[in-house]
């Protein structure tokens, strides 16, 4: 199950859409549909689509800078094949990974209210429960940590989200992250490194 392109939950984000789809009629401008193998072991957890990233090009993480970093880190560890190029037809697939958001629509400023969050709740359980070979999910941010654990069935008072924290719910291992932003980037509290180690360890528990 996932959200239909025109998802009416969540008013707030329904009227920022429209605002994005007059201002810029060319760009996707919808709910951003997962993307990857569908046989994928490793779920990657987003925050929500950027407004000029995938709300644009209608692929997770395509087209902003977040997503320059999370596409070299796939390809180092072999879980892409082809050459990211910044849009959704750059003939990118992914190899034994899925990426998602735990929020489905763009918001304002990058950042969604709870109740955005608690509408989306059900697509993000959904996605989970179709992996059938998923055991691990790598979470970008702390919204996207306790978004994944409460669809987990856990709560996120027993689960704290830290950097390179690794969490145990039932058989799927969490791995958190810090969201690979421009921001978090550019001031250091995220390098290239940490976040690299991130899916070492994920790629070298899963073997």
């Amino acid at each position: 199950m996932q959200p239909t392109r025109d998802c009416p939950l969540c008013p707030r984000l329904v009227a920022y859409r429209a605002t994005n789809q007059l201002e810029n009629p060319d760009w996707f401008n919808g709910p951003a549909p997962s993307f990857g193998d569908k046989a994928a072991w490793l779920l990657i957890v987003g925050l929500a689509p950027g407004r000029t990233g995938a709300n644009r090009t209608g692929r997770p993480f395509t087209g902003d800078w977040a997503g320059d970093l999370l596409y070299q880190t796939l390809a180092r560890f072999k879980l892409s094949e082809g050459t990211y190029a910044a849009h959704a037809g750059d003939g990118l697939s992914l190899k034994g990974a899925m990426i998602t958001n735990a929020v489905q629509c763009a918001p304002p400023a990058n950042k969604p209210d709870p109740s955005e969050i608690n509408q989306c709740a059900p697509f993000l359980k959904a996605q989970i429960a179709v992996l059938d070979h998923l055991t691990s999910l790598i979470c970008l941010g702390k919204i996207s940590h306790d978004a994944t654990v409460r669809a987990l069935g856990g709560k996120p008072s027993a689960y704290r989200f830290a950097h390179g924290a690794v969490h145990q719910i039932g058989d799927k291992t969490i791995y958190d992250s810090y969201h690979c932003s421009r921001y978090n980037t550019n001031t250091g509290r995220l390098t290239t490194q940490m976040f690299e180690d991130v899916f070492a360890k994920a790629c070298l528990d899963a073997r």
